[in-house]
């Protein structure tokens, strides 16, 4: 089949669009203080028209803050009337999605939890039909890009014309400086496919803390994203939910000041390819990664071994083999014989001085 949508473009139904389209607003509502407090700052922000909350919340634990539920759409509707920002909201099934419609919310965004899950999509368009409201579709948290399309055919398929992909990353078992790994060739292959498709980012998820935003948010522009989704609350270091990720607004105001919005790429095509290359580079250094600590493992069993059968640690022959080897092998692959030398001496310092540990105990 085909992958096929029928969607507007963002300038045609969101009158006040000026690249790039900046979104925000606290993960959580918590109280009706907090979330008309953390708008009205924003709104004085001329660049930030639309105010996202969470307002029921999808967590791992259920004694975990779920969210107030409906009371905070009656927090949102004194939000819309004070600060005259359009209004976002999760929604995560079809009772969801009416109560929204039932308060005015303006737009409604689909989290990755309930992306992963085509039943509760479809339970969610059915509902949608005949509606004409924007809605917003995170990646599922794997990166799976046809899950992640399909979530976006079957929303459009009833109908809904103004959709906006949002890339929040993807869960990625391996330790990384990142929330959820940015894996930016996913969204870029998704705005290949649909060029038509706007497609956002999600930075306070993908970096987990304040400290990387700016970065994120800078390389999502310079990826020619069409916008930015960032979770500001008023009082960060008391959110209810992740209070790591979120910043004030005088730090969302002082981090749209410093985004540099560059001209439109003349070759697009080469740009996406670099990334593409870029994140095979780091898929490789992960797998060399757990390769270095799978052999020093192994060097710590020999340590042990040599400990036990009372043999001495360094054996000048072995190694000579192994280098001779190792030489040879890589010099067929093409690789530098210098570089070689260097990689496995620091790889042999290493061993030696686990091996040290080992007897010393």
């Amino acid at each position: 089949m085909k992958a096929q949508l029928n969607i507007l473009p963002l300038k045609n139904w969101l009158k006040f669009y000026e690249p790039p389209l900046i979104i925000s607003g606290p993960c959580s509502a918590e109280s009706e203080e907090q979330l008309l407090n953390t708008a009205k700052e924003i709104s004085r922000l001329t660049n930030v028209k639309i105010f996202r909350v969470g307002i029921w919340k999808p967590r791992t634990r259920p004694d975990y803050f779920e969210g107030v539920g409906n009371i905070g759409l009656e927090w949102l509707k004194v939000v819309k009337d004070e600060t005259g920002m359009k209004t976002a909201v999760e929604v995560a099934n079809s009772r969801h999605v009416e109560d929204c419609l039932e308060h005015g919310v303006d737009i409604l965004w689909i989290g990755a939890r309930t992306v992963v899950n085509p039943f509760s999509i479809q339970e969610i368009s059915e509902v949608l039909k005949g509606v004409d409201i924007p809605v917003m579709v995170k990646n599922p948290v794997n990166p799976d890009l046809e899950l992640w399309i399909g979530a976006l055919e079957r929303i459009n398929f009833v109908g809904i014309k103004k959709l906006i992909a949002v890339h929040r990353g993807f869960y990625f078992f391996e330790k990384s400086p990142f929330r959820n790994a940015p894996m930016w060739e996913v969204p870029i292959e998704l705005k290949r496919i649909f060029p038509e498709l706007p497609v956002i980012v999600d930075p306070s998820h993908i970096c987990g803390n304040k400290e990387l935003l700016l970065q994120i948010s800078q390389k999502a522009l310079d990826l020619e994203m069409d916008g930015l989704m960032i979770e500001t609350h008023i009082n960060p270091e008391i959110a209810l939910t992740d209070a790591k990720q979120q910043i004030t607004p005088a730090e969302l105001k002082d981090l749209i000041s410093k985004l540099i919005i560059r001209n439109e790429s003349d070759n697009i095509e080469f740009e996406n390819k670099l990334e593409e290359l870029r994140a095979k580079i780091d898929e490789v250094d992960y797998e060399l990664i757990n390769i270095l600590a799978k052999r020093l493992e192994l060097v710590k069993q020999i340590g042990e071994y040599k400990r036990n059968s009372n043999i001495t640690i360094l054996q000048l022959k072995r190694w000579r083999n192994v280098i001779q080897d190792r030489l040879k092998k890589g010099v067929e692959k093409g690789l530098n014989k210098k570089f070689l030398i260097d990689l496995f001496e620091l790889v042999h310092e290493e061993s030696i001085r686990l091996q040290n540990e080992i007897m010393n105990k």
